[in-house]
């Protein structure tokens, strides 16, 4: 039962990516704490949300989601580490990321319902983990690129 409810949020981020996508795009492109996205092009800028809201049911539903994880988003910090941007903009940007999921579901009435809400606590819980993981190998992947 409870991943019926994990998987309207997860199927929502894959076959909404790109919209999910263009809202985080502007919000990163004119956030004051993500400078160095300003004048990254468009299709540079969405593409790498699409790609993590397209991957994100895989990692969720994997058995060992910190190794899939840890292949996703290292390759993730390696390419914004190559286009130059800092540690502390690309965890930023992140949480943009996540936020943005959450920020789509609400409007999307995704969850209507407290039983609904309480239920998808679950997946909430997992994704934010997920993130959470993603967060600390982008650091870590810094933190070896620079040594």
């Amino acid at each position: 039962m409870h991943r019926v409810f994990a998987d309207r949020l997860l199927n929502l981020a894959d076959r909404q990516a790109e919209a999910i996508a263009g809202q985080w795009c502007k919000s990163v492109r004119t956030n004051p704490r993500t400078p160095s996205y300003h004048s990254l092009p468009e299709d540079e800028c969405l593409s790498q949300a699409v790609s993590c809201y397209k991957n994100l049911k895989q990692m969720c539903h994997s058995e060992k989601p910190y190794e899939e994880a840890w292949v996703y988003f290292t390759r993730y910090a390696e390419a914004r580490h190559a286009e130059g941007i800092p540690l502390h903009e690309s965890i930023y940007a992140l949480i943009m990321v996540r936020r943005h999921i959450w920020l789509f579901a609400e409007v999307e009435a995704l969850f209507v319902s407290a039983v609904e809400l309480h239920q998808a606590v679950e997946c909430i819980n997992r994704v934010v983990l997920l993130f959470d993981y993603a967060i600390y190998i982008l650091a870590q992947t810094y933190h070896e690129m620079c040594s």
